[in-house]
């Protein structure tokens, strides 16, 4: 199957026009997800005050765990759905999700304060779902427009569109819960929560247009596999990958999702009890953290392509063992200087977002074919998303158990692992053309005994026609050290 340009039914300028919207609508849509994970971080504080007794620790767990679970669901599942049905229909079908999880989270109600908790968790899962599934949907439709629009700045442009809009979920959740809390006088709770919840459903919906107009990618139209996947040799060929990607991932949420959504809590206990408007001086806190955490991001950007992939991850997941050190090793003291103990958390959540905040999601879009990215970059974000729940699950009992600073020194230790996880199976990539890698991957099923058929519309073809043996000789050779 030859190289070929867009036929007449896609003209290129239409073509080129849609990967534009479509990297746009990536990140744009990205927001939600830190929204409405980071949004528990205040929404918490407040639930605890204004139901001190049905809001138990096993209740506060559950309504924070409901999205990840959604995730992890949504990620798999859209992960399939992304390569089998289209880029298109996958991210259309993200975007409704969380609109109508929106909606039914602020609208939570009940016979009863437990009831209504039990609509929140429910709510909170088909969210998740969503933004779950925008992980594979949006992440691989913004590599693959990038790769076809800007194949040079490919690894920063997936980054800003990418990390840095869920990144920034967590500064605009504190921002607009405190601009709606001062609005409500800081009382009126229910309005607070249920006001906020609403707003999230504003972000999926401004790019709803863009989505609905975009085109599958080019790649994807050539590369695509939509029936008879041959699932054991894509585990044959990419069973290292997997666990690089799927146990970098798992480590990575393992810490910062909990030390995201229980980040309220956790200052809310550093700060002096005779402090007056404790919820308001906690939100202006993390506020500060999660702007912190940010020069990460944009310094992983930087990064990626002069330190490479590999070496800016595991340059990351050693912030989490000096940082987390630092913070768990002087706890008692460091906690008494508010300002300071924010100052080296943020530091520590930076150093994730530079490493495989900025990192899993450009190796998972970049290291997979086209026919099979959505599919193994949402299970690794899966795997992931599972860490995170496991993390958030445990949080509470190594606090109760082990004593506070013990949460840091684990994100210490998860630092240290996450480094050697790299080292071994994550694959040194270079920012070449994600073509080159189908075309790779694609003599591997070939000469493998695999002959399906191949893209879809004006792209489709049986996989090895126009295929050279002598070219795919040369090919097979680079299959084998890229393997080695």
């Amino acid at each position: 199957m030859e190289s070929q340009a867009p036929s007449e039914e896609v003209p290129p300028q239409k073509q080129s026009l849609s990967d534009k919207f479509t990297i746009f609508a990536s990140g744009a849509a990205l927001v939600s997800d830190g929204y409405f994970n980071n949004l528990m971080t205040m929404v918490n504080v407040i639930l605890s005050k204004q139901y001190p007794k049905q809001y138990t620790a096993d209740v506060k767990t559950r309504v924070s765990n409901a999205l990840l679970v959604g995730e992890i669901f949504g990620q798999v599942v859209v992960g399939l759905t992304c390569d089998y049905l289209g880029r298109k229909f996958a991210i259309v079908l993200t975007t409704l999700m969380i609109v109508i999880g929106g909606i039914l989270a602020t609208a939570s109600s009940g016979k009863t304060v437990e009831g209504m908790f039990w609509m929140m968790t429910v709510a909170r899962g088909i969210v998740g779902f969503g933004t779950g599934g925008e992980y594979p949907a949006s992440s691989t439709s913004a590599s693959e427009a990038a790769n076809q629009h800007s194949l040079k700045s490919r690894g920063p442009i997936f980054i800003l569109v990418t990390n840095l809009p869920l990144s920034f979920g967590t500064p605009l959740a504190v921002s607009i819960f405190l601009i709606v809390f001062s609005a409500c006088h800081q009382s009126h709770y229910s309005t607070v929560w249920r006001v906020c919840f609403g707003l999230g459903c504003l972000l999926p919906l401004s790019v709803f247009y863009f989505r609905i107009r975009m085109l599958n990618s080019v790649l994807y139209r050539r590369g695509a596999i939509k029936r008879d996947v041959p699932y054991k040799l894509v585990l044959r060929y990419y069973w290292k990958s997997l666990i690089g990607t799927c146990g970098a991932w798992f480590l990575y949420d393992f810490v910062t999702f909990p030390n995201g959504v229980f980040s309220g809590t956790i200052i809310a206990s550093v700060i002096p009890s005779t402090t007056k408007d404790v919820i308001l001086k906690t939100g202006e806190w993390n506020l500060l953290l999660g702007a912190l955490s940010l020069p990460g991001v944009f310094l992983g950007a930087y990064l990626c392509d002069r330190l490479g992939r590999k070496n800016t991850m595991m340059l990351g997941f050693s912030g989490y063992l000096v940082f987390g050190l630092i913070i768990g090793l002087s706890y008692d003291k460091i906690t008494k200087i508010v300002p300071l103990f924010v100052i080296f958390y943020g530091l520590m959540q930076s150093s994730g977002n530079l490493g495989p905040g900025d990192m899993l999601g450009l190796i998972s879009s970049e290291t997979y074919a086209t026919s099979v990215r959505g599919t193994c970059y949402g299970l690794s974000a899966a795997v992931g998303k599972a860490g995170a729940a496991i993390g958030t699950q445990a949080f509470t009992p190594i606090q109760a158990n082990l004593g506070k600073r013990w949460t840091f020194i684990i994100a210490a230790i998860v630092g240290v692992v996450g480094i050697l996880v790299t080292y071994f199976f994550v694959e040194n990539l270079t920012g070449e053309d994600l073509g080159e890698r189908d075309k790779r991957f694609r003599a591997f099923l070939v000469e493998n005994g695999w002959d399906g058929e191949m893209g879809e519309e004006d792209l489709r073809a049986l996989a090895d026609d126009g295929q050279v043996p002598g070219e795919r000789i040369v090919i097979l050779v680079e299959v084998f050290a890229e393997q080695k």
